[in-house]
């Protein structure tokens, strides 16, 4: 099987796009992404990895776009960690922030995580595998 990723990019519908880059501004800092803001959306840019086949992967990304009547579902996006500690890491950043709904980190289902709600109810964690 080829190697691929799962996933292209994350984007999400925000009612306040200024609230919003404050406090993703702050997690994904941690996480080692890079802000690229247009005229009406933000994104979050990871460094691209090499395939292995030398064929360089496109960047992952995580995007918002201010939208006035955007609603939140019962979706998860769940964003990797590299280690248990930059969940840790991750974890206090959100305290420090006032995330909404914060629960973990904590070992579930093979994998240690911490979930949240972003200030527009959009559910999220942040995982490491374990198993």
């Amino acid at each position: 099987m080829p190697d691929r990723k799962l996933l292209s990019h994350v984007d999400l519908r925000v009612r306040n796009r200024a609230r919003a880059v404050a406090f993703y501004d702050a997690i994904f800092k941690e996480l080692g992404a890079t802000a690229q803001h247009g005229e009406d959306f933000t994104e979050y840019r990871f460094r691209s990895r090499d395939t292995g086949a030398g064929q360089p992967r496109v960047p992952e990304w995580f995007g918002f776009t201010q939208e006035a009547h955007a609603n939140s579902g019962a979706t998860r996006i769940a964003l990797a960690a590299a280690s248990e500690e930059e969940v840790d890491r991750v974890a206090a950043v959100l305290h420090s922030i006032s995330a909404q709904k914060i629960e973990g980190p904590e070992h579930v289902y093979g994998y240690y995580a911490v979930f949240w709600e972003d200030p527009d109810g959009n559910r999220l964690e942040c995982c490491y595998v374990t198993a």
